[in-house]
């Protein structure tokens, strides 16, 4: 795989997650012993990613659930969360890709995973440009190619695993480290053979080309399990247990609230994503959002999560984005938010 410069981005964030690991664990120190106050929350989401609690969001109930003002950020991808978490400017990072959360913990950042946000095996995927004539049984053909992707996330994860099951040498790529709204543009502009991404940008992708495999195809033939997750820093967790756990609840409620009445919160969520309410409709079909008992099941944090971590570090090893892994991934696994809703 050739390195361009853009790929060096990926480095500069794992290498301000490190030096930040020192100064989170010297602020946790100074602060315990003792309750804090907290005068505000800030969350990171995602814009062009519809999601049931952004009708919340747009009735300012988490505010009102959880007695403090909320300042939600948009972030392009879940790296830039990780970054944003590392610099102390975000203290929950909801629908963070699991990727950039095994990559972040990998790299020596204290976070915890607190709960599963969403599930989206056919909302993440890689889109090749029409005149190209790509399809699965000559993916071959795309040794060479010019690809964008943004790196370190889901999309690059499942782009490697999924080329590299139908026979592309990925090596051979010229990786453009591009957002997928960025991603998207680079590929209606013809500046790149192959674009990955999700949400609206994939939404965008699908316009000039077409997937080689379906979201469903990789879960069942290679068992690729795609989806986002809640995500705190380690101190924030510790010094407030409350707030963190009245987020989920509200985002519990929210997903469920959704499932019996979607007309009565679809324009909130419209609000909230910068769609129109057919796109977002069209995305929110994808998605699933597994109850607070499903998340504690073996298909999730009791088995799967953990080994899929895993199996995602390894990855990155092999492909020399990370120097190493941990030795035990169910320890950035937080439950008990979730046990007490049980």
């Amino acid at each position: 795989m050739r390195i361009t410069r853009r790929m060096l981005l990926l480095a500069a964030v794992f290498a301000l997650i490190a030096s930040a690991c020192g100064s989170d664990s010297d602020s946790a120190d100074e602060g315990s012993g003792g309750e804090s106050s907290l005068d505000e929350l800030n969350v990171a989401y995602f814009l062009e990613w519809p999601t049931p609690n952004q009708f919340e969001q747009a009735e300012g109930l988490y505010a009102d659930e959880l007695g403090v003002p909320v300042n939600w950020s948009d972030f392009g991808t879940g790296v830039e969360m990780s970054a944003a978490m590392a610099s102390g400017d975000i203290d929950i990072a909801y629908s963070q890709g699991l990727v950039p959360f095994v990559n972040a913990v990998s790299a020596g950042q204290d976070l915890k995973m607190v709960a599963v946000a969403v599930s989206y095996a056919e909302n993440d995927n890689c889109v090749a440009r029409t005149d190209l004539g790509i399809s699965r049984d000559n993916a071959a053909d795309l040794n060479g190619a010019t690809v964008s992707v943004p790196l370190g996330t889901v999309a690059h994860y499942k782009m490697l695993k999924s080329m590299q099951f139908m026979g592309v040498d990925t090596d051979s790529f010229d990786i453009k480290n591009l957002d997928p709204a960025e991603g998207a543009a680079a590929l209606q502009g013809g500046e790149v053979d192959m674009a990955c991404g999700w949400g609206g940008g994939l939404q965008r992708m699908l316009e000039a080309g077409n997937t080689l495999m379906t979201g469903t195809e990789m879960e069942d033939e290679i068992g690729l399990k795609v989806f986002d997750i809640i995500s705190v820093t380690a101190e924030f967790a510790a010094e407030h247990p409350d707030v963190v756990q009245q987020f989920i609840e509200v985002t519990e409620e929210a997903n469920r609230a959704w499932d019996s009445d979607p007309d009565s919160r679809i324009a909130g969520i419209v609000a909230e994503s910068n769609m129109d309410e057919a796109s977002a409709l069209g995305q929110l079909d994808t998605f699933s959002f597994p109850d607070t008992s499903a998340q504690l099941s073996d298909s999730w944090f009791g088995k799967d999560v953990p080994t899929f971590m895993n199996e995602v570090a390894d990855l990155f090893v092999a492909e020399g984005a990370l120097e190493s892994k941990l030795d035990d991934y169910g320890a950035t696994i937080d439950t008990s938010f979730l046990e007490k809703m049980g």
